[in-house]
């Protein structure tokens, strides 16, 4: 996984491709200062070590350790700059702000008619591409311009700039305050997860209608509609309210393939609507169109016009394989899909710098869930003890809790029966300390702690008992999450039909239409 402690440079000077490097060598051999000589020996050391080490850099006697930190920050600047140099001329955001800055230049030498060309070619061009707040910034500095000099350009220009400014202004404040509600309850999604009763659900509920109230989605552009749809997407998930996530993740989704320049030049938003889409169809088991837009979602990737860098390629990487390993959870072909887990790892590997802890713990449930469903219980408690060990309590806790009880249940089928005692005490302790012990859970860990209490010719009973509990269960709204994470009810009728649990969630598969 990425790790943040270490140096910036170092990780920067990693993080180029091959081209890029060779692009950087032919720039810094144009930049003829009396530091030129040091600046790339500097970067040619850090290329060629594994690790960062400072005790290295000033064993080869170019610089002294005093003068270290300012020439590590201007080799870091000329690797921007470098980088900057050579972005792709698709990137329109990146041609918007050359044509600000050029403006700019225009508007220093006096040439204010020239600046004022360009900034109004140039916020045309914006709008177009719903780029608002560098639409805003061009008409300040038009709003500059006409201020201090009498141009003459444009008959009523000061009552045209002041209109556009407004309106501009406004959308921008919604948009402002949409991402802001929207990141706020990703926080707590993350922190906590779905909403566990009442108080919770009326919490959040009060806290997104206080922040969407008097918001008119008729009158919104694309960029109000995104964080609008973002926001609401958030809100459905907390209260776990799946129709509605879909809903609105369709919304999201389809307002990438209606307006397809969009995916190209906001790939980021577009990957991640396709990945909430595909989460919501997979909680709602919609495994025909999960199929469909998965598919949809690889081929959009592929396309020659998808823009191509290492955070897309790893966001790609993270969406794709993600739902990849859901749709044989979905489906039950568990043994099909372990051909895609050292693929996976490798690409955890390539990918450490720009994955979070978070995203990776998911991948080694999902690892694991694989392992279960193919009777693999060693394997599967392998990578449940890779979240089980992780001291950083900030993650998202009810993963936390649900690696620990499908541990439990992968300690009872390996018949570990002293280890398990001691287990289901710390997973309860746990569940207690995090505030999570409800229904599902306490049943769980009742169920297990008797099984051992029980006579063989009785433990087929004591199965078929807790499968109709834990159907009653799973209709009750605030206990739906657990069976999100841990289909306990085909682990129960599996050892009821003696059959493999990826037989019974295959037979279900089949006689879902959906």
């Amino acid at each position: 996984m990425a790790n943040h402690q270490k140096d910036f440079l170092f990780v920067l000077i990693k993080s180029l491709s091959k081209s890029e490097k060779r692009q950087f060598k032919i720039f810094a051999s144009r930049l003829e200062t009396s530091s030129n000589t040091k600046f790339i020996e500097l970067f040619n050391i850090l290329d060629k070590s594994e690790t960062y080490d400072e005790k290295l850099i000033l064993k080869n006697g170019i610089i002294k350790k005093i003068q270290l930190s300012n020439l590590k920050s201007y080799l870091y600047k000329q690797i921007l700059v470098s980088i900057r140099l050579n972005i792709p001329s698709q990137n329109i955001r990146y041609q918007l702000r050359e044509q600000i800055d050029f403006a700019g230049i225009l508007y220093n030498k006096g040439l204010y008619k020239q600046s004022l060309k360009i900034l109004d070619k140039t916020k045309m061009i914006a709008l177009e591409n719903d780029e608002k707040y560098m639409a805003y910034e061009i008409v300040e500095f038009e709003k500059l311009i006409e201020s201090q000099y009498i141009t003459r350009s444009i008959q009523g220009r000061a009552d045209e700039l002041v209109i556009q400014a407004k309106e501009l202004n406004y959308r921008n404040t919604i948009s402002s305050k949409l991402s802001n509600l929207s990141l706020q309850l990703y926080g707590i999604m993350l922190k906590t997860g779905y909403v566990k009763n009442d108080d919770e659900y009326k919490y959040i509920d009060d806290y997104f209608n206080k922040h969407i109230a008097k918001l008119d989605e008729s009158k919104f552009g694309f960029r109000e509609k995104y964080w609008f749809y973002n926001a609401n997407l958030w809100r459905s998930f907390l209260v776990q309210d799946f129709l509605a996530s879909y809903k609105y993740a369709y919304k999201w989704v389809t307002l990438f393939y209606n307006n397809p320049n969009m995916i190209y030049q906001n790939p980021v938003f577009f990957l991640k609507g396709n990945h909430y889409f595909l989460e919501s169809l997979y909680m709602l088991k919609y495994k025909s169109n999960f199929k469909k837009y998965l598919t949809l979602l690889e081929n959009t990737i592929e396309d020659e016009k998808f823009p191509v860098n290492d955070n897309i390629a790893s966001l790609s990487f993270l969406y794709v394989y993600n739902n990849k390993l859901n749709l044989h959870v979905l489906e039950g072909t568990f043994a099909e899909s372990e051909h895609l887990i050292p693929e996976i790892l490798d690409k955890i590997r390539l990918h450490s710098e720009h994955l979070d802890e978070h995203h990776e713990m998911l991948f080694y449930y999902k690892i694991a869930s694989i392992y279960f469903g193919n009777e693999k219980y060693t394997e599967c408690i392998q990578y449940l003890d890779k979240i089980i060990h992780n001291k950083n309590l900030t993650m998202r806790e009810d993963l936390m809790c649900f690696a620990r009880l499908l541990s439990l249940i992968a300690h009872y089928e390996l018949g570990k029966d002293y280890y398990l005692e001691n287990h289901l005490k710390n997973t309860y302790k746990f569940l207690i300390k995090m505030n999570d012990l409800h229904e599902v859970q306490k049943e769980i860990i009742k169920f297990l702690r008797n099984l051992n209490n029980l006579y063989p010719a009785d433990i087929k009973k004591e199965f078929i008992k807790m499968r109709l509990r834990f159907i009653e269960l799973e209709k009750i709204p605030y206990e739906k999450r657990a069976f999100l994470y841990l289909d306990i009810i085909s682990w129960l009728e599996s050892k009821i039909e003696n059959k493999k649990i990826s037989d019974i969630i295959k037979e279900k598969a089949k006689h879902n239409n959906r």
